[in-house]
């Protein structure tokens, strides 16, 4: 597996400075806060993590392949989680990691739900299971099919860092990783809708595709 080494002397001196800083997940998670979330006005996109500080905005999994470098920058494993959803949804990727034996998550969503997830759960399927009853259409239908192995990073060297190209073999990489069943085979229509509170914090978001940021006090 590659070393950090092999990229961390290609940054600018800006880009250190802020990896220096995001030295804890919480602060990595709080860092992604400030970022607007990515619209794709102008079409699909995959963005590097050096474009998504150049650019100023990211969706899921381009927040979680920054949180991985920065984790990376720290010695941790650059790690991606890929939460699968039915045709009904669409699917969510996080950055999870481990502190004292236990697993969290570093997430970029425009949601109430589907968030930062403290390092608490034993194992990668608890820590993936705890987005489930979060994983809901509008009309309350739980979505929630598969969730990855842990794909470390390394494994695709680190040119995805630093690039300014979409990242599509990246994303296609991890698309096509090992899954783990969650229902296993289990009817899906068996599974109670959420409720309507349920349902109405769903559609709670921090930026307006429109108006930009909400009021988050």
């Amino acid at each position: 597996m590659i070393d950090a080494r092999a990229w961390t002397d290609r940054l600018t001196q800006d880009e250190r400075r802020l990896f220096r800083e995001l030295d804890r997940p919480s602060k990595i998670q709080d860092y992604l806060e400030t970022i607007p979330i990515n619209f794709e006005r102008d079409g699909d996109t995959c963005k590097s993590p050096r474009m998504v500080i150049e650019t100023g905005s990211a969706h899921c999994i381009e927040g979680a392949m920054l949180a991985a470098t920065a984790l990376w920058f720290h010695g941790h494993r650059p790690l991606l989680l890929d939460l699968k959803a039915t045709a009904r949804d669409v699917d969510h990727v996080v950055a999870p990691f481990r502190a004292h034996g236990c697993w969290g998550a570093i997430s970029k969503t425009n949601h109430a739900v589907l968030r930062y997830r403290d390092p608490v759960y034993r194992g990668v399927r608890e820590l993936a299971m705890s987005y489930f009853h979060e994983y809901t259409t509008d009309s309350g239908h739980k979505t929630l099919t598969s969730y990855s192995a842990i794909f470390d990073l390394r494994r695709l060297g680190s040119d995805w860092i630093l690039g300014g190209e979409p990242l599509w073999d990246l994303s296609h990489a991890l698309d096509r990783s090992r899954h783990y069943s969650i229902l296993k085979g289990r009817p899906r229509r068996t599974l109670r809708r959420a409720d309507v509170i349920e349902r109405r914090a769903g559609t709670l978001v921090q930026w307006d595709r429109d108006a930009g940021a909400r009021d988050r006090s």
